[in-house]
């Protein structure tokens, strides 16, 4: 048995594991890393412990306290020869802490405690103490905060306390942090335009402020009231008009330069939204004519990495167009729109799916109220809905926590009323661009921090003023 002074302080309660055979000692006393029945004098010995010889005195020194009954003629000699205690009892003054005889040659061996009566440190020195590690969502109380794991022996510090989304470091490499976000990026990309035809992509810097730059051309040609999706290294814009178009095209992010064309959709049809999870896409909603009865509940999904047709993932809860869209880690948000009905319903529906399965959308809420043509965008966990028309143009912007079902909340106001924008986002803010105003096209560029409830705040211009845009980021 090796007692370590003043390392550990307070009560300890434990086991002593071991065999005693024949006379001997429970082993080695050690102060301060010196081993005090071979590495001093006799003399020294006795200093150390203070009195010495004969039986009945009593000795401390920093973190051990506690008598004896001398077997031998002092206690200096009893030390240097390492004879046997006859009895012995150390103790904190509240509770004992090691105790027992030997009258036998042998040692106890290892003393062993679990450490629960252990007092001014907590957990042997940590915060946290699992069989298993943290996870993101493991919500430490301060940063710095420390975590072992007893199964391997990895040792975590909390390096970001973001609520669910925390941040962890561990001795043997181990990074527990939430995923980015892929289709997130810092470079948004915008689409289509209504009056004008203009329909070259522009593209802006979402971490500055500034106006917005050329792109390229689409590969199909003459193409607005798309929607769009990335996977942050490749963005693709799906359906559109004119003529209800089914194709889709797609780009390298960060890269300028012309479309190319990736397959086709499972229906041509114009006013979709699209999201994605990073690995798929999905374009859902739309109309297949301008008749209002032509207005689909159609859910397309694609592998945005490989060119290819799409393949049907399953329905809207409502039919509808001019609907919004974002998404999270795993969910894809679809909002609002107008519906099949004869009067012109404006849709205030949330719905949303789980982007790497397929199957129906279910209802996830409702916008503060109904509308039409809104633009979304997200971050990992907040979705964004801004603008959009309800009979007029509208500057309101709504929000919701992607990963829990919930009635969407007020955020703020764009700086102009609009509907039709493009939105795009990377993990800070969501920018709103161009769009129909009061009564005509605008070229205006909004931001909001999308951690931060508030109004938005001027980021710049398109190139020209634009309506019915589709926007996606990466880089």
């Amino acid at each position: 048995m090796k007692i370590h002074a003043p390392q550990i302080t307070g009560s300890f309660i434990g086991n002593i594991s071991g065999s005693s055979t024949s006379t001997g000692s429970f082993g080695h006393i050690l102060k301060d890393g010196v081993n005090w029945d071979t590495a001093v004098s006799s003399s020294a010995a006795t200093a150390g412990f203070g009195s010495g010889g004969g039986g009945g005195s009593s000795f401390t020194s920093a973190g051990i306290s506690g008598s004896f009954t001398d077997a031998s003629s002092s206690l200096a000699s009893r030390i240097t020869t390492r004879e046997a205690f006859t009895t012995q009892s150390f103790s904190d003054g509240t509770a004992t802490i090691i105790s027992g005889s030997s009258t036998s040659t042998g040692s106890f061996g290892t003393y062993i405690g679990d450490g629960s009566q252990l007092t001014g440190i907590s957990a042997g020195g940590f915060d946290y103490t699992s069989g298993s590690s943290p996870v993101v969502s493991t919500n430490p109380s301060s940063l710095g905060a420390t975590w072992i794991n007893t199964t391997s022996g990895e040792i975590f510090v909390a390096i970001d306390i973001t609520a669910d989304s925390n941040e962890w470091l561990g001795t043997a490499g181990t990074e527990v942090a939430p995923p980015v976000l892929i289709n997130s990026g810092d470079r948004g990309v915008f689409s289509g335009d209504l009056n004008n035809n203009v329909i070259p992509i522009v593209y802006i810097d979402i971490t500055t402020t500034g106006d917005a730059a050329s792109f390229g051309e689409l590969y199909n040609t003459n193409i607005y009231q798309q929607g769009a999706c990335s996977n942050g290294t490749r963005g693709v814009f799906g359906g559109g008009y004119a003529n209800y178009q089914n194709s889709m095209d797609y780009i390298t992010i960060a890269t300028t330069g012309d479309a190319l064309d990736f397959g086709d959709l499972t229906q041509g049809r114009e006013h979709l939204a699209g999201a994605s999870n990073g690995a798929r896409g999905v374009f859902a909603g739309g109309s297949t004519t301008t008749s209002q009865y032509s207005r689909q509940n159609t859910i397309d999904y694609i592998t945005i990495a490989t060119t290819g047709n799409a393949t049907d993932f399953g329905d809207l809860t409502v039919r509808r167009d001019n609907l919004a869209s974002a998404q999270g880690l795993t969910r894809a948000l679809f909002a609002a729109g107008k519906d099949t009905s004869a009067s012109l319903s404006f849709q205030n529906t949330i719905d949303y799916i789980t982007i790497a399965t397929t199957g129906n959308a279910t209802d996830f809420g409702d916008l503060t109220g109904g509308i039409n043509s809104p633009a979304g965008c997200s971050d990992n966990t907040t979705a964004l809905f801004g603008g959009g028309s309800y009979w007029s143009s509208q500057n309101r912007i709504d929000y919701v926590t992607i990963a829990t079902t919930a009635n969407a909340l007020d955020f703020g106001d764009l700086t102009v009323a609009r509907s039709h924008a493009g939105a795009a986002a990377n993990s800070t803010r969501g920018v709103f661009a161009g769009g129909y105003g009061s009564s005509a096209n605008v070229d205006t560029i909004d931001y909001i921090t999308i951690a931060s409830t508030g109004n938005a705040t001027d980021f710049g211009n398109l190139d020209v003023v634009r309506t019915s845009l589709a926007g996606l980021s990466g880089g």
